[in-house]
């Protein structure tokens, strides 16, 4: 007998440390990359999961077997038994195996992880130290070789704690890449739920979907490991067929919860799957709704689908319908998207699709950092959905918050950080824990006194009525620090700055003759505290850069419109003076022409805290913040009566004569002949 393979598997609760020791001798003797170490990794867990439910017998190494492994002999037994153990997992898990997969690691490597999982069971294992163990494991390596599928695990949380799943409600993630979200809202069930039936949740309840075989392979596994049985993870593309991806999901009345992190600056340009979508066409501003329905109430602008499709669509556009798709009647969703969906004017139609068919239950501004230590630096945002196709009209509030402090660095790495005392010492809890830096508990706890019926503002978190929603979805737009502003100039009766000078719009007809030479004038040849131009560069048109636009002329008035600097103290504005008429400027500024008011006051205003966060509100765009020609054109200037504006036109034009007066007198200081 060999005592050896005879005994019971034990159960293991320290896994972490034997997967640790796994994955480093494979990366240290295969030399295969962290991703192809983890690939080859989980391949063996999988088999080890099969072995686990059909007793197969043939996970194991024995002694022979090993030494001769060890010291580089060929032992073909061990490996055609493997081989075999494979072949039979492949044929069990084909969704996640290609019908040519194979193990691709040493015999030695092969060998030595056999032998540290063969005398466990990971089905008896304690399931807090087996989900532990594969959470800190499949979490950490993911993050070295796959940070492109990674979404930061308390974004994950916060989104699951908002929506509150409950044991009985089918829940999916259409893009879930290693499982992120289901394994929290399993995560969330079991500390919230003691006594439910996990198997049946993850068997009958929990569904998983993403194109990507080594992505899904992982979700795949560990959901395996909280209930042995059926998962329903499964590898295909959400943006198929609808009625198609229904059959294939086995869940034609859709779900009750979608959580979802799509595929972010990923273009769809296939017009067979375009044609899929309602949001694959273009849609035109028109006086019909969509589809013969009442527009949502309180629209502006009314949009209708066209017939004419995108010649390519942005990836999370298409799932924000499909993840609508997916959903019952009232069921509810939480999704990550770039912001440039919440505010881009090109895509206000989109914004009007979702509030076709839905209701907007709250939006949470993300910092820009947030996905900087997992690869990328696009600003962020979550929406809350409730599917409400009927699109019944109804007046109901929208909950608003900025999350500011994350509990980890924007760095790449994603140093945590913690709550300190006034000495700064770090905080800890009850439980001897130090308690991270973060606002998302917080705003869970916030967001159950909204749903309750109470008013909400503090300084991060305030409500707005459906009504109050117009084109754009955005934080900062609805702030109430911003609408005050707004508010109080439309008390004071402000005017249009559209309605006192004219906005150039047209380009320079110079730009035309290539055999001109111009002056060139860019943001950063502004003197800013001074209103000046400081610096132009000399360009034959056909070399100038394709951003050059505007002809200036003597008096107008530039001010910067796009950069990272527009609404901010650095904010860009200068009057054109003699010595630059007739240069070109960016199309990073815009041209103020024949005014209605004194210039100099408007120079002044141009410089106020009151223009200034007007043009930060309505800046759109995450790379370069922009802001459009229609928002330029609603910033509201408050006029003080007639001697007020005389008095500051008189302070502005006295300082520009000061400043040339200067110039001057070291002009001729320049102009005598200094010995030395």
């Amino acid at each position: 007998m060999n005592l050896l393979f005879d005994l019971p598997l034990s159960k293991e609760d320290n896994l972490l440390k034997r997967f640790e020791e796994i994955h480093d001798y494979i990366y240290s003797n295969d030399g295969l990359s962290p991703q192809q170490t983890l690939e080859e990794f989980v391949k063996i867990l999988f088999i080890k999961i099969f072995e686990e439910s059909t007793d197969t017998g043939l996970f194991h190494i024995t002694p022979t077997e090993w030494s001769d492994v060890s010291k580089g002999k060929p032992n073909q037994l061990f490996i055609d038994r493997i081989g075999t153990l494979f072949a039979q997992t492949r044929e069990t898990y084909r969704d996640v195996f290609e019908t040519d997969d194979r193990i691709r690691i040493s015999a030695l490597s092969l060998g030595f992880t056999i032998n540290k999982l063969q005398s466990i069971s990971l089905s008896n294992s304690s399931q807090d130290a087996k989900g532990l163990a594969f959470q800190k494991f499949l979490t950490h390596h993911e993050k070295d070789g796959r940070g492109q599928f990674f979404t930061p695990e308390p974004v994950i949380d916060f989104c699951v704690e908002m929506m509150q799943p409950t044991p009985n409600e089918t829940i999916i993630d259409p893009a879930c890449g290693s499982g992120g979200f289901i394994m929290s809202a399993l995560k969330f069930l079991k500390k919230k739920y003691k006594n439910i039936d996990y198997q049946k949740i993850v068997t009958e309840n929990i569904f998983g979907i993403d194109i990507n075989k080594s992505i899904a392979r992982i979700a795949k596994m560990k959901l395996l490991l909280e209930a042995n049985g059926k998962t329903n993870i499964l590898c295909t593309s959400s943006l198929e067929d609808l009625e198609s991806l229904k059959l294939i999901i086995g869940q034609q009345e859709g779900f009750d919860l979608l959580l979802a992190n799509p595929p972010f600056g990923a273009k769809i340009n296939n017009p067979a799957t375009l044609r899929l979508f309602d949001l694959g066409h273009k849609w035109v501003a028109s006086s019909k709704p969509f589809k013969g329905k009442e527009a949502p109430k309180g629209e502006k602008t009314i949009f209708q689908k066209s017939n004419t499709l995108h010649n390519n669509q942005s990836a999370e556009i298409l799932f924000i319908e499909r993840c609508l798709d997916l959903l019952k009647e009232g069921g509810r969703m939480a999704i990550v998207l770039p912001n440039g969906n919440f505010e881009n004017p090109s895509l206000e139609y989109l914004r009007y699709y979702i509030k076709l068919r839905s209701k907007i239950l709250a939006i949470i501004n993300l910092p820009q950092e947030t996905f900087i230590p997992f690869g990328t630096g696009v600003k962020t945002s979550l929406l809350f959905l409730e599917k409400e196709t009927p699109n019944q009209e109804k007046q109901y509030p929208i909950f608003f918050e900025k999350i500011k402090n994350l509990g980890y660095q924007g760095n790449k790495n994603g140093t945590p950080l913690y709550r300190k005392d006034k000495f700064g010492q770090v905080l800890n809890n009850e439980n001897g824990v130090p308690i991270l830096e973060e606002d998302f508990t917080e705003i869970s706890k916030q967001y159950k006194i909204f749903q309750e019926g109470k008013k909400i503002e503090t300084n991060n978190s305030f409500s707005i009525n459906y009504d109050e929603l117009n084109g754009r979805f955005d934080y900062d737009f609805y702030a109430p620090e911003n609408r005050k502003l707004l508010e109080n100039q439309a008390d004071k009766k402000a005017i249009r700055l559209g309605d006192i000078c004219d906005i150039v719009k047209v380009k320079s007809k110079k730009l035309k003759d290539k055999n001109l030479t111009v002056e060139y004038v860019e943001l950063s040849d502004i003197n800013t505290h001074a209103f000046e131009i400081i610096n132009t560069t000399t360009y034959p048109t056909y070399e100038l850069p394709s951003r050059a636009s505007y002809e200036l002329q003597t008096d107008d008035i530039i001010t910067a419109i796009a950069g990272n600097s527009v609404g901010t103290r650095k904010h860009t504005t200068a009057l054109v003076t003699d010595e630059y008429e007739g240069a070109i400027c960016t199309n990073g500024f815009r041209v103020f022409r024949n005014y209605k008011i004194d210039k100099y006051f408007l120079l002044y205003f141009l410089k106020s805290e009151a223009f200034l966060k007007q043009m930060f509100m309505y800046r759109t765009g995450a790379a370069i913040p922009n802001v459009s020609d229609s928002d330029s054109a609603n910033i509201l200037i408050y006029l003080p009566n007639e001697e007020q504006q005389a008095y500051i036109s008189n302070k502005v034009k006295r300082a520009f004569e000061l400043r040339k007066a200067s110039k001057l007198e070291l002009e001729s200081i320049e102009s005598h002949e200094i010995g030395v």
